[in-house]
Formats: C-alpha cells, sequence, structure tokens
C-alpha cells in the first residue's frame, strides 16, 4: 500500500493521477449524478485542479485507487467561496495555513471494510499531512451523510453556518498535536501513516 503526494513527475505517480481521476469520474459523475465536467470521457477534472492543488493518493501495491483527496489553497477561489459561501455565516475561513478538503473519494470497488480502512487512513493522512506543513485547520463542504461522519471522527472541529435545506453544510477541523491521537480514540484505524510511506519510499 502507497501513499503518494502530488502533483509528481514518474511514471507511477502519473498512473495513480490517472487512476484518481478515473475514480472520481466513476463516483462523483456515474454513482452521484454530480453535474461536473468530464475529460475524454473518463476522468472528473475541474477548473480547480490546477498547478494549486495538492493531492493525497491511496493506492494498494499495483498502484490502483483506494482512496484520494484534494487539497486548496484558500487564498485562491476555491470550493467554498466560489460555490457555497452561503453556507458560512460568518467570514469565510482563508490563509495560508488552512485548505479546502475537496474530492474525498473512496474507490467503488472496495468492500464496506476495505472502505472503512482506506477511509481511516486518509483522514489519518490529512491530520499528518497537516502537522507535517504548517496547516492549521482545513475547511470543507459535505452533504448531510458524510458531514455527520466528518464531524465524528474525533478531531476539533466546528459548523460555519446551518446546513442548508438539502443538508449541505460548510466546517473547519482544526490540526494540533493532539489530532492524531483523537482520531485513534474515535476508533479510526488507519494501515499506514506518512512516516510509514516515507520509510517506504527511502528504502
Amino acid at each position: 500500500m502507497h501513499l503518494l503526494i502530488g502533483p509528481g513527475d514518474s511514471a507511477g505517480e502519473a498512473q495513480a493521477f490517472r487512476a484518481m481521476f478515473a475514480a472520481r469520474k466513476r463516483v462523483f459523475i456515474d454513482l452521484l449524478q454530480w453535474d461536473v465536467p468530464v475529460l475524454a470521457g473518463q476522468y472528473e477534472i475541474d477548473q480547480f485542479d490546477d498547478p494549486h492543488a495538492t493531492y493525497l493518493i491511496l493506492t494498494d501495491t499495483a498502484g490502483a485507487h483506494l482512496a484520494s483527496a484534494r487539497l486548496l489553497e484558500t487564498e485562491r477561489p476555491h470550493i467554498l467561496d466560489s460555490m457555497f459561501p452561503e453556507l458560512c455565516a460568518g467570514p469565510i475561513p482563508r490563509g495560508p495555513r488552512i485548505r479546502e478538503i475537496t474530492r474525498f473519494c473512496l474507490d467503488r470497488d472496495l468492500s464496506a471494510a476495505e472502505r472503512r480502512r482506506v477511509r481511516d487512513t486518509l483522514v489519518a493522512a490529512l491530520a499528518d499531512y497537516a502537522l507535517l506543513t504548517g496547516i492549521d485547520s482545513y475547511t470543507g463542504v459535505a452533504e448531510r451523510g458524510w458531514l455527520e461522519q466528518i464531524l465524528g471522527f474525533g478531531w476539533r472541529c466546528a459548523l460555519l453556518g446551518e446546513p442548508d435545506r438539502a443538508g449541505l453544510g460548510a466546517l473547519q477541523m482544526f490540526i494540533d498535536s493532539e489530532t492524531p491521537a483523537l482520531l485513534r480514540a474515535s476508533g479510526l484505524l488507519p494501515m499506514t501513516t506518512l512516516a510509514d510511506a516515507g520509510r517506504r519510499n527511502a528504502a
């Protein structure tokens, strides 16, 4: 199992990115019926997939996509400020140490048990990445079911306003040195960490 942080320029990383964009198409367009762009009939890529975006991609040892997430800079246009500003009761959180989590994607081919483990691994990786890079909070927009899961992960977080009638809401997740322990205490069981991935890459 591998955890990549991109973009990168190796052949393996290019394969992981193609697999991620294809998985996003299968989840967000084919399954959830989102009205978002499709590239070449097989990749979900939008205007925020630009050189400023950062990606965390979890793959198996063969390079197949398991889970992924995209991080957007909040001092630039992002989903909350560009598409859903009405979800915030106050100012939209912005700053060099705040990122927006978008396109949190779990592969459709996973079993329920596998989905839980890769979800936990990706959430833990987001916390680890924040601590490694000086990010002190994430923002995000989520539908009701996913919103409730995020609020229950154990990290310190807060709604940025009341969810709308469809259950769509915005929230902010605060990251500090206690966050990994809080995630574990809530029951998250990651299969790997960024530190583990770094040791494997070094080897």
